[in-house]
């Protein structure tokens, strides 16, 4: 099955280059591109797509606030936000719109491509040295959080696990630190996933960043 995509970015150089690539693949579709959030809002109605590979930083309506108009109205279309490290401050606003994830512009062209085909089955992408950045620009900054989100229902087990995803350890990586099976891990995202609400792995990473666990 083909992979629907939009390409949003008001730089229609990047756009071509991403099209140009792209289309050497078998798997991956260009069904559109977009040079503002709200053409790309438009976009998915029209096209159904699957992916919307999102820009952050683009005129009139930018690529946060069209990630959560396309999240909230269409579910199966997904985002994978479009940064440098430059847009590290925004990047957290993007998460929380409902992004399932994001690539760094500089990314070699087997990891855009992987990152679309793991987003497009259902799954987050978050790399590891992306969040663990974030992370660092999040407790640096003098962002306003006068309350913690609450964590009522999660287990102490299920807390150690919430906060080892958002320094973005993978299920391997979880297993080997608290000394379980890769599968207890995965059923513990799974309920993390249920308890919390969160669409994927990625909201995971905002949760424990909102529940105050990557702060110590």
């Amino acid at each position: 099955m083909t992979i629907q995509i939009i390409l949003a970015d008001d730089q229609p150089l990047v756009r071509a280059g991403l099209r140009r690539l792209i289309e050497h693949t078998s798997d991956i579709n260009v069904a559109g591109e977009a040079g503002t959030g709200a053409e790309a809002v438009q976009l998915v109605r029209d096209t159904g797509a699957d992916v919307v590979v999102m820009d952050i930083r683009m005129p009139g309506m930018d690529g946060i606030e069209a990630t959560r108009l396309i999240t909230a109205r269409d579910s199966r279309a997904r985002v994978l936000v479009l940064t440098t490290f430059d847009d590290d401050d925004y990047v957290y606003g993007a998460l929380r719109a409902g992004a399932s994830g994001f690539l760094v512009k500089d990314m070699a062209l087997d990891d855009i491509l992987a990152a679309i085909r793991v987003v497009a089955a259902g799954d987050a992408i978050i790399a590891p040295g992306v969040t663990r950045r974030l992370i660092v620009q999040f407790a640096s900054s003098s962002r306003p959080n006068p309350k913690l989100r609450d964590l009522t229902g999660i287990t102490d087990r299920e807390r150690e696990v919430l906060k080892l995803v958002g320094l973005g350890m993978s299920n391997t990586e979880i297993a080997a630190a608290l000394y379980i099976t890769v599968g207890t891990a995965k059923t513990h995202v799974a309920r993390l996933l249920a308890k919390l609400g969160a669409r994927d792995r990625v909201q995971l990473v905002v949760a424990a960043y909102e529940a105050g666990l990557l702060d110590t």
